[in-house]
């Protein structure tokens, strides 16, 4: 299986996941001609993509859906909340009859070699989504946007071979930053975005020794930068309650506007 982030970011999100027979998109918040190019660098044709997996519908993650769903057909899969939250979304366009599927939390699908299992998330939208893929023999998994986490979500990342989690915001400079009063609320939330800290903390509870690849994505531009979320995580790591150190960790940080490397398991 291969994981890899085209985009990650509050501007944008778009991540590539498959293996030799199934090739899937989760999220297309980016244009069309990004989310082509990205694909360029992997070897795959838009046509070429099974299905999209759409977590929610706040538009840095389906910017892109409306002209590059129809310019391929390309099914598209989201919980009934989500569904919802796109047709409502005018800004994407009318989308044709017949690629919206609705799918339901903790009820596992497959499209081509790959089993999804979606798994609900802590986020303010109407029905948002993380997901699981396995190819029968690898794991892999995307949860972002996710205001916090408990036992729930420790049960559906668990003996993974690779993770993109999120690493949203130093908690720090959001409190001095710009962002006006009530949006710091928001992102600090239980319906908002995890921190470093909470992100380092989520990965020692997952932590094991299969797990190969921490891909760290969604930073914010004004309140978090890689650096920091790659030593802050593996700092969280180290002083947690697990067996393990930071630089034991292969930890990785997915960048706003370039395609990532290649995650392989």
């Amino acid at each position: 299986m291969r994981l890899c982030s085209i985009a990650s970011g509050s501007s944008g999100n778009c991540i590539y996941v498959g293996d030799d027979n199934t090739h899937l998109l989760v999220d297309t918040g980016i244009s069309k001609k990004r989310i082509d190019a990205g694909l360029h660098t992997l070897g795959i044709k838009g046509d070429e993509i099974r299905g999209i997996l759409i977590t929610h519908e706040h538009i840095d993650h389906i910017q892109g859906l409306g002209v590059f769903s129809r310019k391929y057909e390309v099914p598209i899969y989201a919980t009934a909340g989500t569904i919802e939250g796109i047709r409502c979304t005018n800004s994407i366009g009318r989308m044709p009859e017949g690629l919206l599927h609705e799918i339901d939390i903790d009820e596992a699908f497959s499209l081509g070699s790959l089993d999804i299992q979606p798994f609900a998330i802590s986020h303010d939208a109407r029905q948002p989504s993380g997901y699981r893929i396995e190819d029968g023999n690898k794991a892999v998994a995307v949860a972002t946007d996710l205001g916090k986490y408990d036992a729930y979500t420790v049960e559906h990342l668990k003996e993974l071979d690779a993770v993109l989690l999120e690493a949203n915001h130093d908690i720090h400079m959001l409190e001095v930053g710009p962002y006006p009063y009530p949006l710091k609320r928001r992102v600090m939330g239980e319906k908002g975005h995890l921190s470093n800290e909470l992100s380092g903390r989520l990965l020692c509870d997952i932590l094991h020794d299969n797990l190969k690849y921490v891909m760290l994505g969604h930073l914010s531009k004004e309140n978090n930068y890689e650096e920091l979320a790659y030593e802050t995580v593996k700092l969280e790591v180290s002083l947690g309650d697990n067996p393990y150190k930071g630089e034991d960790i292969p930890v990785m940080v997915a960048k706003r506007d370039t395609v990532s490397e290649i995650i392989t398991v």
